[in-house]
Formats: structure tokens, C-alpha cells, sequence
């Protein structure tokens, strides 16, 4: 990992001070699709415009402003906003301890590595990991991190700690009325059973599915359009049954014979009866 900080400041909890830095927990490896004049092939630039005097302007040129009730647009320096009246800006302040079940998982945004910005912090910063290891619980601060005030938890991974970023409740949309296209269906105690082996003969993951099968099919058809060979076909999609029970039961038998190639379910046995 490129250790690059991208915030320096203080985490507070009581009367407990911690010297830290922010890095970056995560990055994209995703291909980029950039965009093109379709009749000549050339990257489209989009340009800095000043609309009220019809011309393209420099980077020194551009500012930020906020937009007044009025219409009117009034400009901010960085100089003001140095001055902004915020404590987070360089401290994550801790408000709490609670249960991490109770962070709802809509609301998580950006991870980032939290490191010890000072020999004075090792102590309080070794504490902070084991604390929270041993509780079970997760922080609950707030910080400021490009001139946004965010909530956040802090939770121990791996010997560290990781703050990760929550939106702010009235940025969560509510379902409204999305609930009337899920209908009250009354379902049988045949299928929940079912159901509930489905699950219990799929618990796991492997390994060989933390790829991004995207990235490598676009390489794929870079690579067949270049040399100007024809594409591969996409994969046909599998057929999936209409009737529920018997997508259950024909779903629970490739589970089970995935998951145990040399045993036969009893499905087979029957037919090969």
C-alpha cells in the first residue's frame, strides 16, 4: 500500500488525546472507459467555461462559492474556510461506544487506516485496539474530511484500527412506496424447510469468487478488437425454473453435490433406481 496520508489529526475520547493519520483503505483497479468522438476516435476534453464571459478559463481561475437564497453567488476563499468555526476539522471526536448491530449497513461510506501520528500516541493507540477487540464494540465519532463533517465508527482490523464513514440519516432515501411491489405472499412450511437446507448447504464463500469478472472480460474484448479477432460469445445465461419448489430442490441437489462430489443425493439414488 502506497502510504500517502490524506488527513492528520487527533482522536479524543475523554480526556484521551491520540495523534493520528488517515490513509486510504481502498482503491479501484477498474478498467477505465474514457470518452471518445465516435467519428474519429479522439478523447473528448471537457474544459473549464465561464458562461458569463464566454471563454475558457485556468485552473487559478476557479474558486468556490455558494449559492445565496437571492440567486446571487458568494465566493469563498481558502482563508474563510480555514476560519470555519468546525471542531472535527482536526479531530475525530469520539462520542460513544455502542453495539456495531447497531450501525444500520445502508449508511457506510469510505474506509481508511487509522496510524499513530507520534511516539506519544503508541500507548493510547495500542489501548483503543485492544478495548474495542475485547468489547466487542465500535466507536462512534465524528470527523471532518474534505470539508465534509461526517459521523463515523472506529473498529479494530487486524491490529489497527479502521475508521470508516457513515451518511447522516436524512441522506439515507426511504423506500416510500416500494413496499407495495413486494406483496404479502403466504408461503408453506414445505418451502421455508426448503429454503432454510438451501441455505444451510450454501454457508461459505470461496475464495475464487473475490475477482472482478468485469475487469477481465473487457481486457478480453481489448484484446479481440485490437487484433481484430472476433469477440468470444457471452456465456448463456443458466435456465432457471419456473415452479419455486422445484427451483428449491433442484438448487439444494447442486448445492449438495458441489459441496460433496462424491456423495449422490437422494434425488439420484431414486432415479437411478
Amino acid at each position: 500500500m502506497r502510504a500517502t496520508a490524506t488527513w492528520s489529526g487527533t482522536i479524543a475520547f475523554g480526556m484521551v488525546a491520540i495523534p493520528v493519520q488517515l490513509y486510504a483503505a481502498t482503491e479501484e483497479h477498474t478498467a477505465r472507459l474514457h470518452e471518445i468522438h465516435t467519428a474519429d476516435g479522439s478523447r473528448v476534453q471537457h474544459r473549464r467555461f465561464c458562461a458569463a464571459e464566454g471563454r475558457e478559463i485556468s485552473y487559478s481561475e476557479v474558486g468556490r462559492g455558494v449559492a445565496l437564497p437571492d440567486g446571487r453567488m458568494l465566493p469563498l476563499s481558502e482563508d474563510d474556510l480555514a476560519r470555519l468555526p468546525l471542531p472535527t476539522k482536526r479531530t475525530i471526536t469520539v462520542v460513544g461506544f455502542i453495539d456495531p448491530k447497531g450501525v444500520v449497513p445502508i449508511s457506510y461510506d469510505r474506509p481508511y487506516y487509522v496510524a499513530p501520528a507520534a511516539g506519544t500516541a503508541d500507548r493510547p493507540y495500542a489501548l483503543l485496539v485492544e478495548v474495542l477487540s475485547r468489547t466487542g464494540l465500535v466507536a462512534m465519532a465524528k470527523v471532518a474530511i474534505r470539508s465534509r463533517e461526517r459521523k463515523a465508527v472506529l473498529r479494530p482490523y487486524r491490529g489497527l484500527l479502521l475508521l470508516q464513514t457513515l451518511r447522516w440519516s436524512d441522506e439515507i432515501r426511504d423506500p416510500g412506496d416500494l413496499a407495495h411491489l413486494v406483496p404479502a405472499v403466504p408461503l408453506s412450511d414445505r418451502e421455508r424447510r426448503l429454503a432454510e437446507v438451501l441455505v444451510q448447504e450454501m454457508v461459505g464463500v470461496d475464495d475464487s469468487v473475490d475477482h472482478d469478472g468485469y475487469a477481465h472480460a473487457l481486457e478480453q474484448l481489448v484484446d479481440a478488437v485490437a487484433s481484430g479477432d472476433e469477440p468470444a460469445e457471452p456465456p448463456p445465461q443458466p435456465e432457471l425454473a419456473v415452479d419455486l419448489m422445484t427451483a428449491l430442490q433442484q438448487s439444494v441437489d447442486e448445492a449438495r453435490a458441489a459441496r460433496h462430489p462424491t456423495k449422490r443425493s437422494p434425488k439420484a439414488d431414486r432415479q437411478g433406481k
